[in-house]
């Protein structure tokens, strides 16, 4: 069973347990037994916390259940991460994608020229 908070006008912010379908109605409070509605809280963290953090950790808990969809907007940027070069002192924390080193002889087998002549390939 979930627990839920509620609030009374006299005692404050008190945590109850209620099934989901029960989740909407009002509890009575422990100390003075009133009627008291359901109130959702938000955690202080999430308050101090940067506002693109914020809009991340939205954004991942909106879609934890839910497909990616391809559109066109994501795959022109996408294709601009691909095709962005990076200069000299580039801070966009992309980065570049190393070209392998890799020579095939004509056998099939792998060469590795700079990285380890000490070690064979199978």
């Amino acid at each position: 069973m979930p627990v839920y908070d509620y609030r009374c006008k006299d005692h404050g912010v008190f945590s109850g347990l209620a099934t989901m379908d029960k989740s909407a109605e009002p509890a009575s409070c422990p100390a003075c037994g009133e009627s008291c509605a359901r109130v959702i809280m938000v955690s202080p963290t999430l308050l101090d916390m940067a506002p693109g953090n914020r809009e991340a950790h939205a954004r991942n808990e909106k879609s934890r259940d839910k497909p990616a969809f391809s559109t066109p907007e994501y795959r022109a940027e996408q294709k601009a991460r691909r095709e962005h070069k990076h200069g000299k002192g580039c801070g966009c924390g992309d980065k570049p994608i190393r070209q392998s080193h890799v020579v095939y002889t004509a056998d099939g087998s792998k060469v590795f020229p700079s990285a380890r002549p000490w070690m064979i390939s199978h």
